[in-house]
């Protein structure tokens, strides 16, 4: 003799369960279980999505968010790029401010945006008079050939900007579809 049958609130559910067809193997979709092979194909075809990249009207859109409705006006800051990068994984950027770095006049934050990174904002650098000095330098990647602007914020509310335009003859900030 076999072990006593149980009784359970769900012996009704087990019974309509096993009258269903069994689910369908190998498609994806309500009911279905897919395979490996089927799981993957739709997780690789995630994978081709394109990356984000910023326009210049998502880059004049990243300024307009930090300056506001303020005017931007060229002068007192010096972005120092190479005009020819022959790789864009790592490019050497300085950004010089003119000022006396004093409580009363000093550089309050600096700003560097791209046109055609994925993300168009690269780098806020917030500075005050014990900086002593308004510069950075640092490495950054470069997507491609494009323009990168460089805005200071002073303390007085100004901001003051320099464009420079790059060359680049191998890209960085790149993904290969896979």
């Amino acid at each position: 003799m076999g072990p006593p049958p149980h009784s359970s609130p769900l012996q009704g559910e087990d019974d309509r369960a096993a009258s269903l067809p069994p689910p369908e193997r190998g498609r994806v979709g309500v009911g279905v279980i897919p395979t490996r092979r089927a799981f993957l194909a739709s997780a690789g075809a995630a994978l081709l999505v394109r990356p984000a990249q910023a326009t210049p009207e998502s880059m004049a859109a990243a300024i307009r968010q930090v300056v506001g409705e303020a005017n931007v006006k060229p002068g007192r800051i010096k972005l120092d790029l190479p005009p020819l990068v022959e790789n864009g994984n790592t490019v050497a950027m300085a950004v010089a401010v003119e000022s006396p770095m004093t409580a009363q006049d000093h550089v309050k934050a600096i700003h560097v945006f791209t046109e055609k990174n994925p993300q168009p904002n690269v780098i806020s650098v917030k500075l005050g008079p014990r900086a002593g000095k308004a510069e950075i330098q640092t490495r950054v990647r470069l997507a491609d050939t494009q323009t990168v602007v460089a805005i200071c914020e002073m303390s007085d509310g100004s901001f003051w900007s320099e464009k420079v335009n790059v060359i680049i003859t191998l890209g960085a900030c790149l993904e290969d579809p896979v």
